[in-house]
């Protein structure tokens, strides 16, 4: 019997991107200049993480879940955008978390955005360990595929 669906993954997840969509522009400023880079930036990497987003959903269909631990009548997903990374989720809410960030020129949000990348790393060496425990052949999936960050890492 399962103890955990990994609800405190969650819980911390939507702190921290509660805290990235509503932290104040004011407290640190945009350095002078960079306020347009910042904004194409941001629409550019937040398109690329709605991609992302988007893509994950349709290819996980009914094994979506707001949980890291897999459903129990799930199956493993390999096609589609997880073809070229394991997490294409994570990285597609890092993505959009960025580009908010950016669009807003707000340094603090960046900063908790990149943040991000060592939360969902930790969030998904979890998950991980439950889909090896779920499906036979994730391992193999492992080697093949990134982790996190489309043929990087």
């Amino acid at each position: 019997m399962q103890t955990t669906r990994g609800e405190s993954w969650v819980a911390v997840q939507i702190i921290l991107l509660a805290a990235i969509a509503l932290v104040p522009n004011t407290w640190i400023t945009w350095p002078d200049g960079l306020g347009t880079l910042g904004v194409v930036a941001g629409l550019i990497v937040g398109a690329i993480g709605a991609i992302f987003l988007a893509l994950s959903a349709l290819n996980l269909g009914s094994n979506l879940t707001v949980f890291p631990r897999p459903k129990d009548d799930g199956n493993m997903v390999q096609a589609g955008i997880y073809a070229f990374v394991r997490h294409p989720m994570y990285f597609g809410v890092i993505c959009s978390a960025l580009g908010w960030s950016l669009l807003r020129t707000n340094v603090i949000g960046v900063v908790l955005s990149l943040l991000l990348i060592l939360f969902f790393d930790r969030k998904a060496a979890r998950e991980e360990i439950w889909l090896r425990e779920k499906y036979p052949n994730y391992g193999e999936y492992q080697k093949r595929v990134r982790k996190l960050i489309p043929f990087v890492y």
